[in-house]
């Protein structure tokens, strides 16, 4: 690790966590900025205290990136008990109903295909999205009622993968931004007509992040502690794999990075020549900027300013 700087040390990149349970989103980057005394921290998506796994970590300047990693498409893996609602539609909640009625195998997978594609979703009374002003959960916590409105969101796939008793379920999903899993348990198990909750859940994958790339928090201690986090650090470029990527010269992405426009050359456009479009502005390697592409001109919209992480004994 380098020298401390005054408000921390310049980390430039994405930090993959496998999260425990128990934990909040906001407690594992408070833990990560104390363990690696980063200048700036924050999280590509909130996890569910109950939940485990993948929980991006952006840090320095890939905290410009983490608009594409909420973007991003998401794996779950996740066991739903049978027979029982709860007011959070999770085992951390407490029991509302039950139902003695438990769903075969057969029926479990015909009702699948109802939540797939772009459905309309009831977020979670417990959940963090906004009522007001504030969040819906604090609201919850207080005993009120809370009026939240469905929304479109994506399931690429449900599948179910195994039953170890009749009381649960295991399931696989993939989905896009803003679906909630413990909704998927509850209108599920309203469906079946046997109710239902998220007993465990581990999300496996964010975008290009996933478990072969997490380390828990313990791991990160002894990562920082040899001084071997730019090891595990992952490029802020992997956060932007969907986006194309442009060339520039050393004087454009000098422009670019002082938030003037440029003008590129039509044979480096391709087919796509004319057509606005959000790209990487890249040099030998380097993320420049986030950028328009509309016709001849490069307009920066996010820039980054980094350098490699300093290597060194720590004061």
């Amino acid at each position: 690790m380098g020298r401390r700087k005054a408000g921390g040390r310049p980390i430039n990149g994405w930090l993959v966590i496998d999260k425990a349970p128990e934990m909040t989103s906001t407690h594992v980057v408070n833990v990560v900025k104390r363990l690696t005394e980063a200048q700036k921290v924050g999280h590509g998506g909130t996890l569910d205290p109950l939940a485990t796994g993948v929980l991006p970590i952006a840090m320095g300047e890939a905290t410009k990136t983490v608009a594409y990693i909420m973007d991003a498409r998401k794996s779950y893996r996740f066991i739903l008990r049978f027979g029982e609602a709860r007011d959070t539609d999770d085992a951390a909640g407490a029991v509302i109903a039950t139902s003695d009625q438990r769903p075969t195998d057969e029926a479990i997978r015909d009702a699948l295909p109802r939540f797939e594609g772009l459905i309309q979703q009831v977020p979670p009374q417990y959940a963090a999205v906004k009522v007001l002003g504030e969040r819906a959960y604090d609201i919850a916590r207080r005993g009120e009622k809370v009026e939240l409105a469905a929304r479109e969101i994506r399931v690429d796939e449900l599948r179910l993968v195994g039953r170890p008793d009749p009381d649960h379920g295991e399931f696989l999903m993939t989905c896009g931004k803003g679906a909630y899993v413990r909704a998927i348990a509850r209108d599920l198990g309203q469906l079946l007509g046997c109710l239902a909750h998220v007993e465990q859940l581990r999300r496996t994958e964010v975008g290009a992040f996933n478990l072969d790339n997490a380390v828990s928090l313990e791991a990160l201690a002894r990562i920082v502690e040899n001084e071997t986090l730019p090891q595990v650090l992952v490029p802020m470029t992997t956060a932007l794999a969907g986006i194309p990527a442009l060339a520039v010269t050393e004087p454009q992405a000098l422009r670019l990075r002082a938030g003037q426009p440029v003008r590129v050359a039509p044979a480096l456009l391709g087919d796509g020549a004319g057509d606005p479009a959000t790209v990487r502005a890249m040099r030998a390697g380097e993320l420049i900027a986030l950028a328009r592409l509309e016709g001849m001109e490069l307009s920066p919209m996010r820039v980054f300013q980094h350098g490699p992480m300093p290597i060194g004994t720590r004061e």
